[in-house]
């Protein structure tokens, strides 16, 4: 089984160079049907990624860019009279795929974002009188840029939260860029050919679920998620006025979910607490609220968390 996940991403390495990090953070949302926020500058090939991840699976992908004056129905779908019939029927919004790209999602207003989250937790979308399921498979890929300030909105906390991961892209290598230049500039990227089928993927999702994780690693992932609510617990007493709210319950079941699809990509069938190490920061990063003396003194999420990994008792 292991061998359809490196198929996929020899597939994706033909248009991406690097960016491995990203990548294996796609695969783990996609196998545990949840949902990536990917923030980074322009040019790191995030819309890149996410198009050939969508093209090496034969999924049906879609495309929308976020803007200040776009509506929910711009995403959703909407109710068009019929003058005709004198009726009313349903068009549907580019929501109805398998894989959404939503791009820039920081720069739509929150009517925008909140119409997301029915189908980020339902996987369905109301649209009038009508409920429609989406067909699985269905994630959301959203991209966020950090570097703009101006003309974008801070994204809901209940909305962050339905996103498993949220992966920071970093600049490629300088061996890596330079990979980049020379087939741009001769373009010499290869096409990207489906090569797993809809089977191929719901059998991966089973594999991972079979992955063996010790009743001691899940105990451990608790006491993580605990202690960015109670930090004094565990003699954290400077991060007490460092953390608003701590990782939400929806935290602990997305780690449960994706360091089994961790050890799974590493080729292993037990889960161990490097697995946990791994990934800790991307499920938990965006679902911490710091204090404005956070804030003010430049503490990072980031920080908070290593934190609490250098202090919990590992296993």
């Amino acid at each position: 089984m292991i061998s359809k996940i490196q198929t996929i991403k020899k597939e994706v390495s033909k248009v991406v160079v690097g960016q491995d990090r990203m990548i294996d953070g796609l695969l783990i949302a996609l196998l545990c049907e949840g949902h990536i926020l990917i923030e980074g500058v322009p040019g790191l090939a995030k819309t890149t990624t996410v198009n050939a991840l969508a093209k090496s699976l034969g999924l049906n992908f879609k495309r929308a860019q976020f803007t200040p004056d776009l509506l929910p129905s711009d995403i959703l779908g909407a109710e068009i009279y019929d003058p005709q019939n004198n009726s009313f029927k349903i068009k549907k919004g580019p929501i109805f795929t398998n894989l959404l790209l939503a791009d820039e999602i920081n720069r739509a207003p929150a009517k925008v974002q909140s119409a997301l989250l029915e189908v980020m937790q339902e996987q369905q979308v109301t649209l009038g009188d009508a409920t429609f399921k989406l067909d699985p498979p269905f994630f959301v890929m959203a991209t966020q840029n950090p570097v703009e300030q101006e003309g974008v909105y801070q994204l809901p906390e209940a909305q962050l939260d339905r996103f498993m991961l949220k992966i920071v892209v970093d600049y490629n290598t300088k061996d890596e860029e330079l990979e980049i230049a020379r087939r741009i500039s001769s373009g010499k990227f290869e096409t990207i050919e489906p090569v797993i089928t809809h089977e191929d993927l719901e059998e991966l999702k089973k594999a991972i679920k079979d992955v063996h994780i010790d009743s001691e690693v899940e105990e451990y992932i608790i006491e993580l998620v605990n202690a960015t609510r109670n930090p004094s617990d565990y003699g954290l007493e400077e991060l007490k006025d460092f953390i608003q709210f701590g990782a939400s319950p929806r935290v602990s079941i997305d780690m449960f979910k994706a360091v089994k699809a961790m050890a799974f990509l590493r080729g292993k069938d037990f889960v161990t607490p490097v697995d946990v190490a791994y990934i800790a920061k991307e499920i938990m990063r965006h679902r911490i609220v710091l204090t404005y003396e956070a804030e003010a003194e430049g503490i990072t999420t980031d920080e908070i968390i290593q934190k609490v990994l250098e202090t919990v008792a590992i296993p």
